[in-house]
C-alpha cells in the first residue's frame, strides 16, 4: 500500500482558483500493478469512504475543476501526461497504480495519454459535483465556495489514519 504522498501546491492564477489552504496529494504506484486494477481501486475507494459517484473514462483534454467537492483519480490501464493546477502548474507522468488527490479548486487536464488509458475516479459522501472551466463568473463563485468544502473523513488510499488526514487539517 502507498506510503507518504507527494504534495503539490498551486497558485491561483485568476482563471483557476486551485486551494488556498489544501495541496494536491500524488501517491506514485498506490497500488502494486496485479489483477484487476479497477476493480481494486473502486473497492480501496468504497472501503475508504470515497466510493460515491464514481466513474471509469479518461481525464478531460480541457483545463477544469470542481469547485465543490474533492477528487480522487487513479490510473487503472494506460499512462498519460496530466497538468495539474492549471496551465503555470505541474505536469505529471502518470501511469498505473498511480494515485492524485485533488482538492476542490485544483485545475486538471489530460495533455497525451495512451490509447488505453482508464481512469477510476470518485468523490468523499460531501460535497457537490459541478464542473467549472475557468471563466470568471465560475472563479468568483469558486473563491466563496471552495473553503466551504469539508476536508474528507479519510484518505482515499489509506483510511482514516492516511496521510490526508494530516496534511488536510489545520
Amino acid at each position: 500500500m502507498a506510503g507518504e504522498p507527494l504534495t503539490f501546491r498551486f497558485a491561483d492564477d485568476g482563471a483557476i482558483p486551485n486551494n488556498p489552504r489544501l495541496p494536491m496529494l500524488f501517491y506514485p504506484g498506490a497500488l502494486n500493478v496485479a489483477g484487476d486494477m479497477a476493480q481494486r481501486m473502486e473497492a480501496m475507494f468504497a472501503t475508504n469512504g470515497w466510493g460515491f459517484n464514481g466513474w471509469r473514462d479518461g481525464i478531460f483534454p480541457y483545463v477544469h475543476y470542481h469547485s465543490m467537492i474533492h477528487e480522487v483519480l487513479a490510473i487503472a490501464q494506460g499512462h498519460a501526461t496530466v497538468q495539474f493546477g492549471g496551465p503555470s502548474g505541474k505536469t505529471v507522468d502518470v501511469k498505473v497504480g498511480d494515485v492524485a488527490v485533488l482538492p476542490a479548486g485544483t485545475g486538471h487536464q489530460k495533455l497525451d495519454a495512451s490509447s488505453d488509458l482508464l481512469v477510476i475516479g470518485s468523490y468523499p459522501p460531501q460535497g457537490t459535483y459541478n464542473l467549472c472551466r475557468g471563466s470568471k463568473a465560475e472563479h468568483n463563485k469558486a473563491l466563496a465556495t471552495i473553503p466551504l468544502v469539508p476536508v474528507p473523513e479519510s484518505d482515499p488510499v489509506s483510511g482514516a489514519g492516511g496521510p490526508l488526514m494530516r496534511l488536510w487539517r489545520p
